[in-house]
């Protein structure tokens, strides 16, 4: 997995592939919100993506309130967005249905 920052143009081809995920506002960064039926669903696509997280050895910045998940990517060793953050945006997609 590359952990190597990407340029303008290779983000907004990942972020094209990444329904809504979007550049947050200040950062080298990549974010979104997640909403889920209740605590409990919320709570446990965080447990998943946080064991995937580990095995990635790549984790996310996130503020979990009852349902909703906010999660900020971004590489903090590489100062911006890298390939890393889009394979685990890509699998908290997937996590989430």
């Amino acid at each position: 997995m590359d952990a190597t920052r990407l340029d303008e143009l290779q983000r907004a081809e990942a972020l094209a592939g990444l329904p809504g995920w979007a550049p947050v506002p200040g950062r080298d960064a990549i974010g979104k919100v997640f909403r889920f039926a209740d605590f409990n669903a919320a709570f446990g696509w965080m447990s998943r993506v946080a064991l995937m997280a580990e095995r990635l050895d790549h984790h996310p910045e996130w503020r979990n309130v009852y349902n909703r998940v906010e999660v900020v990517l971004t590489t903090h060793d590489a100062g911006g967005v890298t390939g890393r953050d889009i394979v685990l945006a890509r699998f908290m997609d997937a996590a989430a249905g």
